[in-house]
């Protein structure tokens, strides 16, 4: 045979790989995400719910699949589309979602995350219910919105309790039907919300829609509703809980898709939302042209009616920002423990330690203060529990759910250039750490009711500095933080003005206590001296020294099987 020219030669040469792939990470999947999670099984078991541990251990191995990981990024990678009408022209109001978000909405409603405290209200209950929800939040936020109305609905329809009687069992019922049909022909429905209109935001009492009674009106009768709802959540549900005016003020009512008849009601969807995250769920804007509805409780108590159901969705909040701090910073562990940077390891270069010890502690308080207020709603005929549900929820959704868009974009930097491509899972987590800030009341409003509850119900104060009193002793800089804390309540003057520095005084407080009182003593100091002591820093990264940095990493890195 002919040698190789010289020309064949010189080709070979310059078409030989470029590089080899080494020094990069791999998908974080095929993990048990309850079992890899130590600072989330320790909550469990200290808050009560050391009974659903094996439940928790098998729905852990799901949600850290890659299978169902998958499932969430397509999820939202096929956003929910609106048809009006059908080809004949007839009004449907139907909203199509991809497979996966039913396999969501399915597997969430199969475990009782809509449901288990009201069907089984064991002690725990509620703490069960949170673990669960922390661990299929972390794989895909947008379809717990309806997941957690319908859990929400429950105690404003128990305030009528002839409706309740019978909707309740198809709401608790471990059944999901997405079909857009009568509520008569189906097994298992869920509940959505239609709150706010344009004029008025948060100010609901600003609302201009009216209801009109169809016979003599009152708490559990028939009404038409006529007005504007500018965000309803989930116009898939099968009943929305709105606020409308009757005579008497703002009522609160019970709104099906469909009317006893089987016709369809004239709650007509003008448009979905265009959403920077959430992009999975649908909101929409809706006009309400004689939409049947039945009062629910007391005739123009609509937003006391209401307020147990928003107590629970802010709770939700919590726990879903708590999910995406910990989803975040599990990436940034996991990429830091297999990428090398200049001779070393990045979670093994001091300064990368700072930023993700600093992470961690920030995500394992958020989840503790979480799982402390799903205690304390498993106990509300406890009076110190009560309290405590009444201030602390406003508390900790104000915070933490604030505290997440730092995280989720620090958590970001960690991996680098690739963590800002789309087909990373940080775009999505960045998107969405926004939301719970603003969904359920904004930081504000979150405020407000602080101050609100001190003002109506000022046993909350002796109840949370009571809570506080749990871990007196045991570190010094906490002992001082709750004794300016005092100094900050005991001076009323401009109160309002300096709310939220208050408020984040109380949540850093409370959570030092608990994690005091509960986490190992290098979580507790750390967190301690970074978040109480006067020379805090407002970027991560910054712990001071002293701090067994390695430890608090090694407790929080999820490893794969």
């Amino acid at each position: 045979m002919n040698a190789p020219n010289d020309t064949t030669a010189l080709h070979t040469r310059y078409l030989a790989d470029t590089h080899q792939v080494e020094n990069v990470s791999c998908e974080l999947a095929d993990y048990n995400m309850y079992a890899q999670d130590t600072a989330l099984r320790e909550a469990v078991q200290r808050e009560g719910a050391a009974w659903a541990d094996a439940d928790l251990l098998r729905f852990g191995q799901l949600t850290g699949s890659a299978e169902y990981l998958e499932q969430g990024h397509l999820a939202n990678k096929h956003q929910p589309e609106l048809e009006t009408h059908d080809r004949f022209g007839n009004r449907i109001d139907l909203v199509k979602f991809h497979p996966a978000y039913h396999r969501f909405m399915g597997t969430a409603i199969e475990h009782g995350l809509h449901s288990s405290p009201w069907t089984d209200p064991r002690h725990g209950a509620h703490v069960a219910r949170a673990a669960g929800n922390y661990l299929q939040t972390q794989v895909e936020a947008g379809h717990g919105c309806p997941i957690t109305m319908t859990f929400a609905a429950i105690p404003a329809l128990r305030l009528q309790p002839d409706l309740a009687a019978l909707w309740e069992p198809k709401i608790t019922a471990r059944v999901y039907d997405p079909r857009n049909v009568p509520v008569e022909q189906k097994q298992g429905v869920t509940i959505g919300m239609a709150m706010t209109e344009k004029q008025g935001g948060s100010d609901v009492q600003a609302n201009s829609t009216r209801a009109y009674p169809v016979g003599q009106g009152g708490p559990g009768q028939a009404y038409e509703l006529v007005g504007h709802k500018y965000f309803v959540s989930a116009p898939m549900c099968d009943a929305f809980l709105v606020l409308a005016h009757t005579d008497k003020g703002l009522s609160c009512f019970l709104l099906p898709r469909w009317r006893p008849d089987g016709t369809k009601n004239p709650m007509q969807v003008l448009r979905l939302k265009k959403k920077m995250g959430n992009a999975s769920n649908a909101s929409s804007e809706t006009e309400l042209r004689g939409a049947l509805a039945w009062m629910v409780g007391e005739e123009g108590r609509g937003v006391r009616n209401i307020i147990e159901m928003v107590a629970m969705t802010r709770f939700d909040c919590m726990v879903g920002s708590s999910a995406g701090m910990r989803m975040a910073l599990s990436q940034a562990l996991h990429h830091c423990a297999h990428r090398s940077a200049f001779g070393a390891r990045l979670n093994q270069q001091p300064l990368m330690q700072n930023v993700l010890a600093d992470l961690a502690l920030e995500s394992e308080a958020a989840m503790t203060l979480s799982m402390r207020v799903a205690r304390a709603l498993d106990h509300r005929d406890n009076r110190h529990e009560d309290l405590l549900v009444r201030l602390v929820t406003a508390v900790g959704k104000y915070w933490i759910c604030k505290r997440t868009p730092g995280h989720a974009y620090e958590a970001m930097e960690c991996i680098g250039g690739s963590g800002v491509m789309e087909d990373s899972m940080f775009p999505r987590l960045y998107r969405e750490a926004p939301v719970n800030a603003i969904w359920e009341g904004s930081g504000n409003i979150q405020c407000l009711d602080v101050l609100r509850a001190m003002s109506k119900t000022p046993e909350v104060v002796d109840a949370f500095f009571a809570e506080l009193r749990l871990a007196q002793g045991q570190n010094t800089l906490l002992d001082q933080h709750v004794r300016d804390l005092g100094k900050e309540f005991a001076d009323t003057t401009d109160l309002q003005y300096r709310a939220r520095h208050v408020v984040e005084r109380m949540a850093l407080a409370l959570q030092a206590s608990l994690l005091v009182r509960g986490a190992p003593a290098f979580v507790a100091d750390a967190f301690c001296a970074s978040r109480l002591a006067p020379e805090g820093s407002f970027n991560y990264g910054a712990l001071p020294r002293g701090v067994d940095v390695a430890a608090i990493i090694e407790r929080a890195t999820p490893r794969i099987q």
